[in-house]
């Protein structure tokens, strides 16, 4: 049994190249030994779409509509540079996103924070410049 995929693929063609019922099945018997597309296995049914394609039928690419590409990851290295530029636009010391790791998570050092806690102080550096009007 083949994916139903496939088997939309094959019946597509069918359609789109106009195939008769006879031709269709004459090409299935020729290419696969087969007369219905249902009894096609893995291995043959690749050369099935192969001699669709032969004859013309071009398959179109899938659909991703709605789908966004995945956001790459932030490193550490990018967060804490997003914090100092925060800081500096701010004026501000270190000492006071260390103190904001303290009372936003009971951590005395900003370097002592995890990767998800470190993007939460970056955040609410960005909310503090927002206030701010930066």
């Amino acid at each position: 049994m083949i994916h139903r995929g496939k088997l939309a693929q094959i019946h597509i063609a069918k359609v789109q190249l106009g195939l008769s019922d006879d031709e269709y099945r004459a090409l299935l018997g020729r290419v696969a030994g087969v007369s219905s597309a249902k009894d096609l296995t893995n291995r043959n049914v690749s050369a099935v779409i192969n001699e669709l394609q032969r004859l013309g039928w071009q398959p179109k690419p899938a659909n991703k509509a709605g789908r966004k590409a995945p956001r790459p990851p932030r490193t550490r290295a990018t967060v804490m540079r997003k914090v100092e530029a925060l800081l500096a636009d701010a004026g501000r010391p270190w000492a006071y996103a260390d103190g904001m790791a303290q009372r936003m998570f009971s951590v005395e050092r900003v370097d002592w924070l995890d990767d998800d806690q470190l993007i939460r102080l970056m955040q609410g550096l960005v909310i503090d410049a927002k206030r701010r009007g930066q």
